[in-house]
């Protein structure tokens, strides 16, 4: 069957085609698939520079190939390549410019590869690109986090377990865990793009090509540290790293969501140790002196979310036997859904924290005397009383009234406590996870520019 402009799609054979099953299969393909085109053009390129490499292909078709490619990249990053429900994906899409442009060259472009691996091969370069800018995201708001910290680091609030006041806390401490949070994150996708820094093209189907193909010299030419080794591997991981990714979002989510609960109780008028900036409240349509806080109910509502998407990803993904299956096609919404739910949550939030204003004086005022009993009880353990003695004793001065503790006889001056916050460390961390983003970015671009130019 020809699809109107004078091919077959990747896999016709001529055969007829019931145009409703076709729209059914085809999904959302279309439209998913423009974000992938630069991608699969990058990768495609990098595939002709290897076949004329290996041999498998005239020196001067890889050049035209890449050449045209470059044209195709740079046109889809400015949204200028659109792709057909005839055509359904991006690599027939690409596939078929080429062919246009070149005749027989852009029938060669195919060699040694299925659609398979080819979109697994875009995913990858996509999801690392994805990865790097969540993760540079995520950095910027760390340091947010941490400038609070540093600038209310001696505001002394109410800590809480059980929603009941506990201990005395900061307002530095309090922050200073949502900085130490994402740190710990940002360590995690690290170890997320890890899984994702091997290449998979080659794989074809699942069970490798009877070519010669230069494996590793592709995975060089494309900055991956090495091969996703095993073809049979590079089918049964659709899905995991996809859910490997999206899991680190739902877990920066999960940091994120404290925060958001947080800041919603504590502006409450009842507790009105913080003001929301006026830009992230709204008002009621009914009752002229509310001010809602819709953007932090929102932003914790798109921490949920992501939540979501993993579980859906985890119940696309499972269940299946090995090999390939048109499942995995459902993969793509939910991965790119949650990816870009996590840019705008970040971006708010990096907006949301330095506008933050505290109230200082009420938090203080919350600090009764009731929330130093550990504290006395800890004091009268150092001066040598047992310490289930001491705790019985502060319990009974509780009980009748009497209990009136020295504030200042003890500072938690341990690392992390509320006089010894840790946020230098804190910074340390953040330092070293930007000179990784900046670094991978720098050796994916250099070698993007190096398939481009042939360098």
């Amino acid at each position: 069957m020809n699809n109107g402009k004078g091919m077959l799609r990747l896999w016709e054979k001529g055969l007829p085609l019931d145009e409703a099953i076709h729209r059914f299969t085809v999904g959302d393909d279309p439209e998913l698939d423009k974000r992938l085109l630069s991608f699969d053009a990058l990768g495609s390129a990098a595939h002709a520079r290897m076949l004329a490499h290996a041999g498998l292909m005239p020196v001067k078709d890889a050049q035209a190939l890449v050449d045209s490619l470059a044209s195709v990249a740079a046109r889809a990053r400015h949204g200028e390549v659109s792709i057909s429900p005839a055509q359904e994906d991006c690599h027939t899409a690409i596939e078929m410019l080429l062919t246009e442009q070149l005749g027989d060259a852009g029938k060669r472009i195919h060699l040694g590869r299925s659609r398979n691996d080819q979109v697994i091969l875009a995913l990858r370069l996509y999801m690392r690109d994805a990865l790097l800018g969540i993760a540079a995201q995520t950095a910027e708001l760390v340091n947010e986090f941490i400038n609070f910290a540093q600038a209310h680091a001696d505001a002394t609030m109410p800590g809480y377990t059980h929603l009941r006041r506990a201990m005395p806390s900061s307002f530095g401490l309090w922050v200073g865990a949502f900085a130490a949070g994402l740190s710990e994150e940002l360590q995690a996708l690290q170890a997320v793009y890890a899984r994702l820094d091997r290449c998979p093209l080659g794989a074809a189907a699942g069970f490798g090509v009877p070519l010669p193909l230069e494996r590793e010299y592709l995975a060089e030419l494309l900055g991956f540290s090495g091969v996703q080794i095993s073809p049979a591997d590079v089918m049964n991981s659709r899905g995991r790293h996809e859910l490997a990714l999206v899991n680190g979002l739902a877990s920066i989510g999960l940091v994120l969501e404290k925060f958001l609960w947080d800041a919603a109780l504590y502006s409450m008028p009842e507790f009105g140790f913080l003001d929301l900036p006026d830009a992230f409240t709204t008002g009621s349509s009914i009752m002229p002196q509310k001010r809602n806080p819709d953007v932090v109910e929102l932003a914790r509502a798109r921490c949920r979310e992501l939540r979501g998407h993993a579980l859906m990803l985890q119940e696309l993904a499972g269940g299946l036997p090995s090999s390939y299956h048109r499942d995995f096609q459902l993969l793509k919404k939910p991965l790119f859904a949650a990816l870009d739910t996590s840019h705008e949550l970040l971006a708010v939030l990096v907006r949301l924290v330095p506008g933050l204003k505290v109230n200082a004086e009420r938090a203080r005022a919350a600090c009764g005397d009731e929330l130093y009993a550990a504290h006395e009880t800890t004091r009268l353990a150092q001066q040598g009383v047992p310490f289930r003695d001491a705790y019985q004793q502060v319990a009974q001065q509780l009980k009748d009234g009497t209990f009136k503790p020295d504030r200042s006889a003890l500072k938690s001056s341990h690392l992390g406590g509320v006089g010894n916050l840790g946020l230098e460390l804190m910074a340390a961390e953040l330092k070293a996870a930007n000179e990784w983003i900046a670094s991978t970015c720098a050796h994916l671009k250099c070698c993007a520019d190096g398939v481009w130019q042939g360098n």
